[in-house]
């Protein structure tokens, strides 16, 4: 990464890093001082639901990082609320979805069909999945559920199979593993229902394809997810880690009639937002403006 940025240097204008928490940090501040040297101006772009609390810890790191960049940009509306004090000119710049590549399908009649996208990790806490998932089979013996994502091997996904077959619900649930990003579309047309389980976030990518597929959200209500959704309107959001709250959450949605249809509707509204053809336009602003020597504009 240092080698490329300093060797490539005769090849670019301007730079863009993205700034995560932890061992992450270190990286971009290494990349960032190469490009120092490269005389080269550059962008940060900051991530992770963890980096509020990583700035709090490494205050003077994180000030310093962010004032020497020409500009900072997050594309989380939590994060630009919470990094406010760390950097004097932060912007919002959404992450942008492709929606032509997701078949929108207003979930007016849904079945009881979810689907859960993430890492396996316990800061997503998939283990909260067969929970509800158990929450709900007796009312609803049909139920399926889809887990996808790579394992990061820290247990989770073992221990989610195992709580899954100790609750007896394994029989209901699909395991592909990680699958390639062109597959997503896919899969989730061929749900109705998305769980998010996580006890920690920004604002992910995956619950905004879900909105841009018109999926029915059920989510944790932690970190950037209210920033990102409005509870009743594009979801329902529910407290961390409790299955009676998100189990209520699916079952509303199944039987309270015309729900689905309006967290549907508002959901892929709201994902038209981030469309590329609205997003790239303040990308290329910003960039052409840094490269070109002007002051920042997007």
């Amino acid at each position: 990464m240092l080698t490329t940025t300093w060797r490539r240097r005769q090849q670019y204008h301007v730079a863009q890093v993205d700034v995560f928490s932890g061992s992450a940090f270190l990286w971009a501040e290494a990349v960032c001082w190469t490009l120092r040297k490269a005389r080269k101006p550059y962008v940060l772009t900051l991530h992770g639901g963890y980096l509020p609390a990583y700035a709090q810890r490494w205050p003077r790191r994180v000030r310093r990082l962010l004032g020497s960049a020409s500009a900072v940009t997050t594309p989380s509306p939590y994060l630009l609320h919470r990094m406010r004090s760390y950097s004097r000119d932060l912007r919002l710049l959404p992450n942008p979805l492709d929606l032509q590549a997701f078949s929108f399908r207003l979930r007016s009649k849904p079945a009881p069909r979810l689907v859960w996208v993430r890492a396996f990790h316990r800061i997503y806490n998939p283990t909260l999945a067969p929970r509800v998932l158990a929450s709900l089979a007796r009312e609803f013996p049909e139920i399926r559920l889809a887990m996808i994502g790579p394992d990061k091997g820290d247990g989770s996904l073992q221990s989610t199979q195992e709580l899954a077959r100790l609750l007896g619900v394994a029989a209901n649930i699909e395991w592909p593993g990680a699958v390639s990003k062109t597959e997503i579309p896919t899969w989730l047309d061929q749900h109705d229902i998305f769980l998010n389980t996580t006890n920690i976030d920004n604002t992910p990518v995956s619950v905004m394809e879900a909105m841009a597929s018109g999926l029915c959200i059920v989510s944790t209500n932690v970190g950037g997810i209210p920033y990102l959704l409005e509870s009743e309107r594009e979801a329902l959001l529910t407290p961390p880690d409790d299955e009676d709250a998100a189990a209520a959450a699916v079952h509303r949605i199944l039987m309270e009639p015309g729900l689905a249809e309006a967290l549907s509707r508002h959901a892929r509204r709201k994902a038209e937002q981030f469309d590329w053809s609205i997003v790239l336009p303040r990308w290329e602003g910003l960039l052409m403006s840094l490269s070109e020597g002007r002051p920042p504009q997007c």
